[in-house]
């Protein structure tokens, strides 16, 4: 017989959730502050700040806690100073990497990235040495369990992505980084799984470890 009641297991799961879904919060309101401070408050003019509000919502992120992320961004609050610093580097076999941060401590994560980089023997670079290897692009994914490629293609280059692929039971629909939201929002008209959609690096070439 079990020593832990169902309550108690309950309480364990929600727990465990509750603090899931608080860390994507957290990471989500800093790209949102940051977004604001970057390219200002009005999404239809920042597609940064689009795309981050439109993976806050579709997290479940109350819309009071977007608009103090945007008034934090654009200085109308008063809130901690976030910075958003890249680092570019090469990991093992010469593999180029992008490492995109958000502190309030830039001191510290120089730090904490350099000796990551060190800890499995990769290099920390000086800036530009791998920036011109990726592009920054609008990437929607969708369950290709839930869909077929060929619907999703037809859908994604009627609303004007640039291109579709497919991995598994994912597909994922690379855009234009001002296209994310209305690819997007047509690709959700048309009632398709898509299960996030942001902006990411993506880099023009391979190389195989």
């Amino acid at each position: 017989m079990s020593g832990h009641s169902k309550w108690a297991n309950i309480k364990h799961r929600k727990g465990a959730q509750d603090a899931k879904r608080a860390k994507v919060f957290t990471r989500l309101i800093r790209e949102i502050t940051v977004a604001a401070r970057q390219g200002g408050g009005d999404a239809e003019s920042n597609p940064r700040l689009r795309s981050a509000m439109l993976t806050a919502r579709s997290s479940n992120m109350p819309n009071d806690t977007i608009e103090k992320a945007i008034k934090r961004g654009t200085g109308d609050i008063d809130g901690m100073i976030i910075e958003e610093i890249t680092y570019e580097g090469y990991g093992p076999g010469g593999v180029a990497i992008l490492v995109e941060c958000q502190t309030d401590n830039k001191n510290r994560t120089t730090a904490e990235v350099r000796h990551c980089f060190g800890k499995f023997n990769g290099n920390l670079g000086s800036n530009g040495c791998v920036t011109f290897i990726f592009d920054r692009k609008g990437v929607v994914m969708l369950d290709g369990e839930r869909c077929d490629l060929e619907t999703v293609m037809d859908a994604a280059i009627d609303a004007g992505a640039e291109d579709v692929e497919e991995d598994g039971d994912l597909i994922s629909v690379t855009t234009a980084m001002e296209d994310l939201l209305s690819v997007s929002e047509a690709l959700t008209r048309a009632d398709l799984p898509v299960m996030s959609s942001e902006l990411a690096q993506i880099p023009n070439t391979l190389t195989k470890v």
